[in-house]
């Protein structure tokens, strides 16, 4: 391309860039790999000089000579000559003397490149191991090098030096330090035959080994100390000779200075007195026993690693003392740290030697063999240090974190492993806890990508191949060039915005099996930058393979890096095989567009247009492919996938950070909390369950992040009136310790005190302080925040700790306490306690809200209410002592008891006693429960009423279908009949004749609406009826069943599992009422069945087989057991709703693709029930038109012919045109003269505003709350994680309950509710199915009290009616989260708006269509138009990716599922 074509393609780009409105365009959209559309392929440049190469290594430290890349500097955003490093000496803090040449012997081996050379290198751990004085106490995993990979060395367990005594006891062969001392003229073949035991000695070569021995011999200190304590025993026959190795040194560790034997050992006659030793190493003559060395000894390295120090030079010592410091230094810290010196030894210096960098395999044994002293050194000190942090973690809580912790009986009891320790169960948790505040903040992340190391970089590659090397040789070197590309790839996010502006990023690093590290990084995006649809996926995320010819670098990396598999049958032994499938569920289907299921997960566009790549000499196509973002991958050439993600997936993965952690160490950390009887050890468990590798010893050793969180986190510590912890020396007076400053004023306090001194704090809670303040610690004070940002979280207290856990749920919804007092006081009332306090806010999980609701209700209706409430509460399992409550209350629910006995028995002046009452109380609330299927039996320890008062309620389900009129049927059917057209007359003899012949038949009416389906149910019921006899009528949804003549859901009537699998069966037992009833029953009618999964229909027929089959011998052979069964329904509407699950999934899910819909005769109706009637006041012409219209819409044949999604014009006569705020315009149009209205509920009955999700719904519904009148109450639920979902893998202390409030469900309540009187509200669960108060009933609030509501029902056929509402325990029903959740609210969400899927069923005469973003499922459109019962009612507001107004929408139409219904 020329300049101005390549101007020309950014100005196209730029143009289709252009997404939302005042959005800016980002580097990597409009990305699109389609090899059929040439125009798009031009508008960006893919070749190789996009990848970002770090070239050599060329700065060099201006204090230890350290060689760097550039990018490695301090002061990254700046350009500088002299760029500065840190990883290496501190800025020149550490001075370590540099090693010097190797002896010739050694350097020939390690760097000739003959194949003595190559010998030597290959089996460099063993050699290393024959001349080791001291023997390695670790683990060594070498399952991990079975396979042709590279070779990785891998430790599991604590590690530690042992050495035995000079000379081996009686029998033994001499090992390690004893093969100097003992046997010596054939110390070769004794060195051989001590390291290959189980090899062959054929696999070394003596002449090394001797040459090795001779080298060592002459240059080596230690090997010349042990020799001499082997003359000493050859001229003389010492019986109690010890070989003293010494600790302290009498040069400085800073200066090069080679130790002698004398230095460093010391040969002694006879006992040495204990406390001279300190921590010198004292060999006995022949003990037989190992002892461990010190890590702080300056021999422990050398001693282990002879080969890396030839001279014997002292390894580490804490007695090395940072430079330009001494004794009389005024600095903090003198001495340099044990990661510090190691940090500084494995760097390539232009003048040293090289020893310990070239040894390969040793090297890879050294890094982590250094990093396990290192972490060995802190856990000593944790360990020593065991009661000064029981203090911080049982008065201090910035480690109350398990379960019955903070108990006293628990003190002393368990090594404490602090949160301060990377890698620990604790710090796992606090940095989880930490994402959590985070996600609190900036909402759920949008996008998650997995950065993995590419050991085949060219920088890599260039490294190791000048010096010898192979990319696993230098684990120092891949971590490095890692942490580079990690941090760019961080910059290119956040500062160079590539998805967009961003909010926060949090990211965690982990080690492959075989090493290599891997960020898992979490982007939260702007809400003006988010990729809410198919289309905006598309645009920066790609699931295809590129076009080979057009982009040769981009097809060459996906192929390289973003191919998974092959795996499944052309490679079982694949990693990814579990149980014989891809345990990553490749192949994916092919999916012709992005598009996000109803569940919320994105389905990637995978087309199938014949690309393919080769790997392993299998063919493999678009299915194979993990998503990935080009440009991103051009610069960085690896595996680098991107994902979008909704809420759950976004907890999914930081639920990682505690179920997964580093290994396996939190896992066992929560599976010890529950043997509190036994000694626990938190350091054993933590190096039980730990491995390490070079790459992750090497990220440690560098002190590189293992998680990442922007902004930072303020962990915010509070604590009860004078309970702060005081810190004090044993000898310090009491007065000095009670009047220090520090003590009087904690973070927490102060946090009190601003709130007096600061207007702007008034407005902030105690977690939201830091993002406007910054805790001054060393002034013991908040102070206004001048720059940077920073989110407060509180720390978790476990509901264990009492009121401490108490304060902690009130401090998250508390602004401005000046005072204890004022955290304790809930709408101007002080309570006693803060449990108190908590219970008036509705935050807890206690029965006695119960209570407290039926005396509140007891004051708006009678007690045949409350009776009805307490059942709701029985049924619902809210309470967990009902017998309690009952004997509490049960006075109120008996108030109108005498005056009904009094009427009954014509006895004016009858008495009863509180007995007698009770047992007439719970007749009637036992038939209230039998109406839903239930009775007080199933309530233990419930009392029952007396067996005379429940004769005539044997089984209630069967009297309830068996009392209907049957004279009103009568004539209700002869009416009904005489209004039937023919078409419908004869779908109903057809049915009806099946019904009189008792030899079964499964129909399906198909129709859309306005055919009269529900005309024909009215009929065959009435029919059926009139004679005595049963029919059934149900519906897949709860709103359905409302507009059937004693309707009931499906799940409800016939017991169908919520979790239904292809093997499900109804939970109905043989004998039960529920048996019975289906027994007797002559016709089930199931209405809106395609929306209802096959396995549901199967299900039923699986069950009635089995029951029906002692009345019916042949009822396992015949459909549904030989009942006639009618379904009902239109395929264009919304089909069952599959998470994850592609159009083949979901069509797959549908009844006409179940093994049923062979025995199915479909009867259709095609006439428009509204049209043939007529009407004087409406044009019949223009109903017909509107009629064909919504058909069209359905059936996809709208505008261009539709088979997926299309684009399609709605006519200008439903659209609203003109609108500057799209809400506002909408509820003007749906909802006229709303304020005047608002107390008829006819008018709320008849309207409602659909839009396409959630989010949209609730924007709605807030705004119109707010037009309002009247006061706005707010009602919190109380969040947790179910008790029997605590194990292993969902610890519930993890989750803490402002988190939990956090979650947003489908079906399940928001913790947050506002309400207001005249507030039309849907429930979102069943509550009492004999008055028709299903999931979806609409209702209006008339009494807001503080456990309880009042409304009215304003749909189905119960208007009017007046209901008591409790707050209910509610469980999401799906598996979308890690961990089972419940939630106490009330069941119940504002719905002036629905969304679209919640409308399904419902016939309004008044609908608002909102669209600011479209439909994404099959059927949504048609639904959306189709409830309005006149075109003159229906209003469509549609809205651009702009927020611009316009006249254009998707459509989803499956067509195949139409295909068998002929």
């Amino acid at each position: 391309m020329d300049h101005n074509e390549k101007k020309q393609a950014r100005i196209r780009r730029a143009m289709i860039m252009r997404g939302k409105k005042m959005k800016t365009s980002y580097p990597c959209e409009n990305i699109d790999v389609d090899v059929d559309v040439d125009e798009k392929e031009s508008q960006y440049n893919l070749d190789a000089t996009d990848y970002w190469n770090l070239g050599d290594s060329t700065y060099a430290c201006e204090f230890c000579g350290a060689l760097f890349w550039y990018e490695e500097r301090l002061e990254k955003d700046k350009r500088l000559t002299r760029p500065r490093y840190s990883i290496c000496c501190m800025q020149g803090k550490v001075e370590l003397p540099l090693l010097k040449d190797p002896p010739s012997t050694l350097n020939n081996l390690l760097h000739n490149k003959d194949s003595r050379s190559n010998h030597f290198l290959k089996k460099i751990r063993s050699y290393n191991m024959m001349f080791s004085f001291t023997s390695m106490g670790g683990q060594i995993d070498s399952t991990i090098n079975q396979g042709g990979g590279p070779y990785v060395f891998k430790l599991h367990g604590q590690n530690c030096h042992m050495i035995g005594s000079l000379l081996p006891t009686q029998g033994s062969r001499p090992r390690f330090s004893q093969l100097y001392i003992y046997d010596t003229d054939n110390e070769v073949l004794n060195r051989i035959s001590a390291i290959s035991s189980s090899r062959s000695s054929d696999e070394f070569d003596p002449t090394i080994v001797n040459e090795l021995k001779s080298m060592l011999d002459d240059c080596n200190c230690l090997a010349k100390s042990f020799r001499m304590a082997r003359d000493r025993f050859v001229a003389e026959d010492y019986q109690d000779l010890k070989l003293r190795l010494l600790r302290k040194r009498g040069t400085d560790g800073r200066r090069y200075n080679l130790p002698t034997s004398s230095e460093v050992a010391a040969l002694i006659v006879g006992d040495i007195e204990k406390n001279t030793v300190e921590r010198d190493i004292v060999v006995e003559t022949q003990t037989g026993l190992l002892q461990r060395i010190h890590e702080l000894h300056p021999s422990y390295l050398p001693m282990q690693y002879p080969l890396l120090f030839p001279y014997g030079e002292d390894g580490y010592g804490d007695d090395i003392q940072i430079r330009g410091s001494n004794f009389f230094s005024s600095k903090k810290r003198r001495r340099v740290t044990m990661r510090e010196y190691f940090a500084f030894r494995i760097q390539d210096r232009a003048g040293e030697a090289a020893t310990i960098l070239s040894s390969k395999r040793l090297f890879q044994q050294f890094v982590v063999d250094a990093y396990t002293m290192i972490e060995s050194q802190r856990l000593s000190y944790i360990r020593s240090h065991q009661k000064n942090l029981r203090v911080e973690i049982y008065k201090g809580l910035s480690e109350a974190f398990l379960r019955g912790e903070t108990s006293a009986s628990s003190l002393g009891k368990r090594t404490i492993l602090p949160s301060s320790f990377t890698g620990g169960a604790r710090y796992m948790i606090q940095n989880y806890q930490d994402a959590m505040a985070i996600c609190k903040w900036a909402g759920y992340p949008d996008l998650l990508i997995t950065f993995t190391c590419n050991p085949k970089w060219p920088e890599m590659t260039k490294f190791t191949v000048d010096r010898g090397l192979k990319p696993e040789d230098r684990p120092d070197i891949m971590c490095r060039i890692f942490k580079i590309k990690l941090d760019e790839l961080i910059r290119d996010l956040k500062k160079k915005q590539f998805f967009g502006k961003v909010k926060a990023v949090v990211y965690t690093i982990e080690f492959q099996k075989r090493g290599l590290p891997h960020a898992h990084i979490l982007l939260f995006l702007n809400a003006e930058d988010k990729y809410p649809t198919g289309d905006d996926i598309d645009k920066i995320i790609s699931a295809e393979i590129p076009n080979k010819h057009k982009h040769p670098v981009l097809y060459e990396a996906v192929q390289n890096f973003m191919i998974h598999g092959p795996c499944g049958i052309s490679h079982k032994s694949s990693p990814c095989m579990k149980d014989g499938k891809c345990s990553k569920y490749f192949p994916k289907r092919f999916n012709s567009g992005t598009v996000i299921d109803d569940d919320g997960y994105p389905i990637y566009k995978r087309r199938d247009d014949g690309s393919t790549v080769e790997k392993n000499d299998v063919l493999l196509d678009n299915r194979f492919v993990v998503p990935y973002n080009p440009l991103l991958l051009i610069k960085y050439q690896a595996h680098i996938n991107v994902e979008w993600c909704n809420q759950s997936r976004s907890i999914k993965y930081l639920f990682k950070y505690v179920n997964k952690g580093h290994d396996r160490v939190t896992a066992a950390f929560y599976q010890s909390t529950s043997e509190s009887e036994h000694l626990q050890d938190e350091i054993k468990m933590y190096y039980d369950c730990r491995y390490v590798s070079p790459c992750e010893a090497v990220w440690r050793i560098f002190g590189f992040d293992i998680n990442y969180r922007e902004p930072p986190v303020e962990r915010l510590s509070f604590h009860l009136q004078n309970e702060q912890t005081v810190v004090f020396d044993d000898d310090e007076p009491i007065d000095s310790i009670v009047g220090r400053t520090g003590n009087n004023q904690t973070m927490f306090l102060a946090w009190m005190e601003a709130n007096k001194n600061f207007e702007e704090a008034r407005n902030l809670t105690y977690g939201e302080f830091p993002t406007k303040f910054v805790w001054k610690k060393d002034l013991r004070s908040w102070r206004p925040r001048k720059r940077g940002f920073s989110i407060g979280r509180l720390y978790y207290i476990p509901p264990g700790s009492g009121e401490l856990h108490y304060m902690r749920i009130l401090l998250n919804f508390c602004k401005c306490p000046k005072s204890y007092e004022d955290i304790k006081t809930v709408n101007g009332v002080l309570y006693p306690s803060y449990k108190d306090a908590c219970y008036a806010l509705g935050l807890l999980d206690d029965d006695k809200e119960y209570i407290d609701g039926i005396k509140e209700a007891s004051s708006w209706g009678s007690a045949h209410y409350l009776r009805r409430l307490f059942a709701t509460m029985l049924f619902s399992n809210c309470l967990s002592r009902p017998e309690f409550i009952w004997d509490t209350i049960w006075h109120h629910l008996a108030d109108d008891i005498l005056h009904k006995q009094r009427t009954l028995l014509q006895h004016n002046t009858l008495q009863l006693k509180d007995d007698e009452l009770k047992i007439l109380t719970l007749a009637e609330i036992d038939k209230l429960l039998r109406s839903n299927g239930k009775s007080l039996a199933e309530f233990p320890p419930m009392p029952l009423p007396n067996e005379h008062l429940l004769l005539g309620a044997r089984n209630k389900l069967l009297q309830d279908e068996l009392c209907y009129d049957r004279n009103y049927m009568t004539r209700e059917h002869k009416t009904l009949m005489s209004s039937l057209t023919d078409e419908q007359k004869s779908v109903y003899e057809t049915i009806i004749s099946a019904v009189s012949k008792n030899e079964g038949g499964v129909f399906f009416l198909y129709g859309y609406g306005g055919t009269g389906k529900t005309f024909i149910w009215r009929t065959l019921s009435a029919a059926i009826r009139s004679k005595g006899q049963i029919v059934l009528n149900v519906a897949s949804s709860g709103i359905a069943s409302l507009l059937l003549p004693g309707g009931r859901t499906a799940h409800s009537r016939f017991g169908i599992p919520l979790a239904i699998t292809e093997e499900s069966t109804c939970n109905i037992k043989q004998g039960s009422d529920l048996a019975e009833l289906l027994i007797h029953t002559k016709l089930i009618i199931w209405d809106e069945a395609p929306m209802a999964h096959r396995f549901c229909f199967e299900a039923l027929d699986r069950t009635l087989r089995d029951i029906l089959r002692f009345s019916n011998s042949s009822s396992c052979e015949q459909p549904f057991g030989g009942k006639v069964v009618v379904f009902g329904g239109d395929f264009r509407q919304i089909l069952p709703v599959i998470p994850k699950g592609t159009r083949q999934d979901i069509i797959f899910a549908t009844i006409n693709s179940s093994y049923l819909w062979s025995f199915v005769k479909v009867l259709t109706l095609t006439k428009n029930m509204r049209l043939e009637t007529g009407s004087s006041n409406y044009n019949l012409e223009e109903m017909r038109e509107f009629s064909k219209w919504i058909l069209s819409v359905g059936d996809g044949e709208a505008g261009e012919e539709n088979d997926g999604e299309e684009i399609i014009e709605i006519p200008d006569e439903f659209l609203i045109k003109e609108s500057t705020n799209p809400i506002a315009s909408i509820v003007d149009c749906t909802y006229p003269s709303l304020l005047s209205n608002i107390h008829d509920l006819q008018y709320l009955q008849e309207r409602a505003i659909l839009a396409p999700t959630l989010e949209i719904v609730d924007a709605v519904n807030e705004y119109m709350l707010s037009l309002l009148h009247g006061e706005e109450k707010i009602y919190l639920s109380s969040d947790s994680v179910c008790k029997t979902d605590v194990g292993l893998d969902g610890p519930e202390d993890v989750y803490t309950p402002d988190f939990l409030n956090s979650i947003k469900c489908s079906g399940v309540p928001n913790h947050m509710i506002k309400l207001k009187q005249a507030a039309p509200v849907m429930l979102l669960r069943n509550i009492d199915k004999s008055l028709g108060l299903c999931n979806g009933t609409r209702l209006m609030i008339t009494q807001l009290g503080k456990h309880i509501l009042e409304a009215k029902v304003i749909s189905g056929s119960n208007i009017g009616e007046k209901v008591f509402i409790p707050r209910m325990v509610i469980t999401p029903s799906d598996s979308k989260l890690p961990f089972k959740m419940q939630r106490r609210q009330f069941p119940l969400a504002v719905c002036f708006a629905m969304t679209i899927n919640k409308s399904q069923g419902q016939s309004l005469s008044y609908v608002g269509l909102y669209l600011p973003r479209p439909i994404f499922s099959h059927g949504q459109l048609y639904v959306a138009i189709s409830r309005v019962r006149n075109k003159d009612g229906l209003n469509i507001l549609i809205c651009d990716k702009d927020g611009l107004l316009s006249k254009t929408t998707s459509n989803v139409v499956f067509k195949e599922v139409f295909q068998n219904l002929k």
